[in-house]
């Protein structure tokens, strides 16, 4: 079978059904309007507050029944597996996007708390089950229906932080912490990346990653949100080739092309986007 040249179908996502979690968080809302934008389904699951706004705002741009939400606290591995039994139900899932992972002080991120020297076991765990116990059992759920119909796009979005360590200088001086759990969660990601695409790329399953670099989160306004003109911005983009830190929008070109079927013969691989960070 020839494959199409033309964009327009090469990166289409026209009838496929895409799953992705953490779709109401930073670059999670940026990932469903990629979805969305190139004519996808979006299945979404996250917890009602910020999703259920979120929901509203698509359904309206994007008009009825493309947008499916479901609401689950993903802590709760029972309810979660029952949510995700649903979807399979329901949905025929083409793509399938492992993208929550909570970044709060609970797991670990600018507290002393989720430091190398006093990182509690319940950071650890939070991070871990984020991490690998999550995209597990997504992948376990979801994947079966991947494997009937013989095809299937599973996309883990991890960080750089997986194949680099964070530089100690970067943090001096700062309330900023980026713990050691987070890294060897999304590690272990990866290696689970490889191995779903090597044990089920004979169903016609690909399993691939995105490792992002360093991006802007002040549109949120968080707590754990870095302000322009924070020194910390200033440090960021020193340690990237193009001097810049990322904006949320220059990841949806690794995930379209993940998603579609532009990367039809691409399966295994970990796709860095991080401004020329992890090169020098």
């Amino acid at each position: 079978m020839l494959v199409a040249l033309d964009r327009s179908s090469l990166f289409s996502l026209q009838g496929k059904v895409a799953l992705l979690t953490g779709a109401s968080g930073f670059l999670g809302r940026t990932f469903a309007e990629t979805l969305l934008a190139n004519g996808a389904d979006l299945v979404a699951i996250g917890r009602p507050a910020k999703l259920s706004k979120q929901e509203q705002v698509w359904t309206e741009k994007y008009g009825p029944g493309r947008v499916h939400c479901y609401y689950v606290d993903m802590y709760n591995l029972e309810a979660l597996t029952k949510t995700l039994d649903e979807i399979a139900q329901r949905h025929a899932v083409d793509v399938l996007i492992n993208n929550a992972h909570e970044m709060a002080p609970s797991s670990g991120f600018n507290t002393p708390a989720g430091s190398l020297e006093q990182g509690t076991m319940d950071v650890w765990m939070r991070n871990l089950t984020a991490g690998v116990c999550w995209p597990a059992l997504t992948v376990q759920r979801i994947g079966t229906g991947m494997k009937d119909r013989g095809r299937g796009s599973i996309i883990n979005i991890a960080t750089m932080y997986a194949v680099v360590a964070p530089r100690p200088t970067l943090y001096e001086g700062t309330t900023f912490l980026n713990p050691p759990a987070y890294s060897a969660s999304k590690a272990a990601m990866i290696a689970f990346t490889r191995y779903v695409a090597s044990f089920w790329g004979s169903y016609g399953i690909r399993a691939n990653a995105i490792l992002p670099g360093p991006f802007s989160n002040t549109e949120d306004a968080g707590p754990n949100s870095v302000q322009v003109g924070d020194p910390f911005i200033e440090k960021l983009k020193a340690n990237t080739c193009l001097g810049r830190i990322g904006r949320a929008g220059e990841l949806a070109g690794a995930l379209l092309f993940l998603a579609s079927e532009a990367s039809s013969y691409v399966t295994g691989q970990s796709i860095v986007v991080d401004g020329g960070w992890t090169t020098v």
